[in-house]
């Protein structure tokens, strides 16, 4: 068992197979070149796993395939198998824009992937063409048709922006809602690779919104989730996650893997231990002893600038 100097159980791994996107949202990496970095300087699906079996061994229950976007990987649904064929009841899903999903969906799921988290943050095309700079609509559209069509477990995912996406908040859980979707809204994350001019909506305006439709009661956290529930009279819930309140970090469950290697405690901290030379030296013991370093300096809580309250990192490279 992994356990943090906070006394909390850590058995949750979210796997970042690549920083590359095919979107550029404005809440995320609006500026940043279509580049990547170079193939060789990633760990490839073998050494990732090396060090997934190290953490499943210590403890890990739960792995998410992340990115960038993780569909742009080739090979993506063998890396899946690995990890499935390892250990079968590993609680094994993904985070994905949904855009390439209609062509990848089967293969993910045959492979072992139970779940899957999709971006959607608008539905009109001019509006989700605005927020990921790109026309994505009718593609994330049919990319989530086909993961429900497939068996797939779908949870829609939602950054609230002012001026922007608000209005369709309601509509959003309506969609996810009539299909047997959950659906998140997730509070902006302040950073200094998104676009100045997206504004966060907060917590207490997306409930304000969704409460001139639907009345609805506070049922709390669902384990170490992020997410703050709240259920409708039909007993359907949705998920608000509060990255800015004090609570955010009191059960936090989780640790993060870049496709480089780096080890991260927290997704608002720029330290990190590289496990990459352990795993390439096929050093196992030194990538236990990385794993339980970082766990134990993992920290009680994220750290804001305190100036601006804004993080440095990346998000994109770690998934957020």
């Amino acid at each position: 068992m992994l356990v943090d100097g906070f006394d909390r159980k850590i058995d949750y791994l979210r796997v970042s197979v690549t920083e590359r996107c095919n979107f550029r949202c404005q809440y995320c990496m609006p500026e940043k070149p279509f580049s990547w970095v170079p193939k060789e300087n990633l760990l490839n699906f073998e050494e990732l796993f090396m060090f997934i079996k190290v953490a499943i061994d210590e403890g890990v229950t739960k792995i998410r395939i992340t990115g960038g976007e993780p569909t742009l990987r080739a090979d993506l649904d063998r890396f899946i198998a690995m990890i499935s064929n390892y250990k079968s009841d590993i609680d094994l899903s993904m985070t994905s824009n949904g855009f390439l999903l209609h062509t990848y969906a089967k293969a993910l799921k045959d492979a072992g992937l139970k779940r899957i988290n999709i971006s959607l943050d608008s539905l009109k095309k001019d509006v989700a063409a605005k927020i990921a700079n790109k026309d994505v609509l009718d593609g994330v559209l049919r990319g989530i048709d086909t993961c429900l069509d497939v068996g797939l477990k779908v949870k829609i995912n939602v950054v609230p922006i002012r001026g922007v996406n608000e209005d369709e908040l309601v509509d959003l859980l309506e969609y996810s809602k009539k299909r047997g979707m959950g659906i998140r809204f997730i509070e902006f994350m302040e950073n200094t690779h998104a676009s100045t001019l997206t504004q966060r909506v907060d917590n207490k305006e997306i409930l304000n919104i969704i409460s001139k439709s639907y009345e609805f009661e506070d049922v709390g956290f669902d384990g170490s989730s992020p997410s703050h529930y709240y259920r409708l009279d039909d007993g359907y819930e949705f998920g608000v996650i509060e990255p800015h309140e004090d609570n955010f970090c009191k059960n936090c469950n989780r640790i993060r893997l870049t496709a480089e290697g780096n080890l991260i405690p927290c997704l608002y901290f720029d330290e990190a231990l590289s496990i990459k030379d352990a795993i390439k030296s096929h050093d196992i013991e030194k990538a236990t002893q990385i794993l339980k370093e970082v766990i134990a300096n993992k920290p009680e809580k994220n750290r804001w600038d305190e100036e601006n309250e804004k993080s440095t990192r990346a998000f994109y490279e770690t998934g957020g």
